[in-house]
C-alpha cells in the first residue's frame, strides 16, 4: 500500500496521527507528515482507518 497525501487539503485535524501514530505525524503548523509512505500489511487497518477519519479527505491509499 502506498500513501498519497494532498497537503493543500489537510486541515490539521490529527485523526490520522491518533489512528496510526507510527505512520503519520503533524508538522509545526499541524499539517500531516507521512513517516512511512509504504507501510507493511500489518499497518493496513490502522492506515485505512486514518484515511477514513480524515475530515478533509486529504489521505488516499493506492495499491489496496
Amino acid at each position: 500500500m502506498m500513501i498519497e497525501v494532498e497537503i493543500d487539503q489537510c486541515v490539521g485535524g490529527g485523526q490520522c496521527v491518533m489512528a496510526a501514530p507510527d505512520v503519520f505525524d503533524q508538522d509545526d503548523d499541524g499539517l500531516v507528515v507521512v513517516l512511512d509512505e509504504n507501510p507493511g500489511p500489518d499497518r493496513a487497518d490502522d492506515v485505512a482507518l486514518a484515511a477514513r477519519l480524515c475530515p478533509a479527505r486529504a489521505i488516499r491509499l493506492a495499491g489496496t
